[in-house]
């Protein structure tokens, strides 16, 4: 038994060794992320610009979406997540790639008319990176009352030629979680 647990701590203790030759590391192969369709210019000119993409893309009446319209607006290997509050009154964050929410969302969107439209911004930006916290509301008609309030959390970077979404990261509104009047129209 004492020689088993030897072996075993000779080999972790080996991968924390530095190699003796540094001319052969090579960083461990990561997975490519299929490359994003191209986008439309106008969509991804300015922070405004993909933005108003990002909403109108996802609104509309009952029925298919321009999912590569939605795909072009992303990093590869962008992410998207939200706050869900169980039934204990615990949190966890959902998360999944741009490509998850078009399997999520596409099959809804096909029977069932979404509208989603921003309320407000507040926007920092430093450099080639922005950080966006959108506060919207979600509609089933552009008639009908919002049945929804949240703020989107954006991730936007800068290639020096276009914005790309990097992350969304949402929560919505509830009886406990109030939207403050600060993320409201003024």
């Amino acid at each position: 038994m004492k020689v088993r647990w030897i072996a075993v701590a000779a080999l972790l203790a080996s991968f924390a060794l530095p190699s003796v030759n540094k001319a052969q590391e090579r960083p461990a192969p990561q997975p490519t992320p299929a490359a994003a369709p191209a986008a439309n210019p106008k969509d991804v000119e300015s922070i405004d610009a993909i933005m108003a993409a990002l909403y109108n893309v996802i609104s509309g009446p009952a029925g298919e979406r321009d999912w590569n319209r939605f795909r072009s607006l992303f990093l590869p290997e962008a992410r998207m997540g939200a706050v869900h509050k169980n039934q204990d009154g615990s949190f966890t964050a959902r998360t999944f790639t741009a490509e998850g929410y078009v399997e999520r969302a596409g099959g809804y969107f096909k029977e069932h008319a979404f509208f989603e439209s921003e309320l407000s911004r507040k926007t920092e930006q430093f450099g080639q990176e922005a950080h966006v916290f959108s506060t919207y509301e979600s509609r089933n008609s552009t008639k009908e009352k919002p049945f929804a309030r949240g703020i989107n959390s954006l991730q936007l970077f800068n290639d020096g030629k276009r914005w790309y979404v990097v992350g969304i990261f949402w929560d919505e509104e509830r009886p406990d979680n109030q939207l403050p009047a600060k993320y409201l129209p003024k």
